[in-house]
């Protein structure tokens, strides 16, 4: 959101992501979606591992959730189930190391 500064500047504001998400999108509405889980894995890297046996577990666990969705929101990439696909990298039931597309 655009707002005006103490001399008639302007800035803008960040989205941040709800309590207990990782990233925030903002639509081209103006609405907020939060998505993924914060913080760190037990071993300190990162939660999201796309290629691994995890991925591929939560692409099939995801895909049953989209699968539940009205068509619109099947299609819609601003879900906050879409946007985690993306990010884990899913295509269908199996997470892609790299280059793949998501669905």
């Amino acid at each position: 959101m655009w707002g005006s500064g103490s001399f008639g500047s302007q800035f803008f504001i960040m989205a941040t992501p709800r309590k207990g998400k990782a990233k925030v999108k903002v639509t081209a509405t103006g609405k907020k979606v939060s998505f993924g889980q914060a913080g760190k894995a037990s071993d300190g890297g990162s939660r999201v591992r796309a290629g691994t046996s995890k991925g591929d577990a939560y692409c099939a666990r995801s895909l049953g959730i989209k699968k539940q969705l009205s068509k619109r929101q099947q299609n819609d990439p601003n879900t906050p189930n879409n946007l985690s696909r993306k990010r884990w990298k899913c295509k269908g039931a199996k997470s892609m190391k790299s280059g793949a597309t998501y669905e």
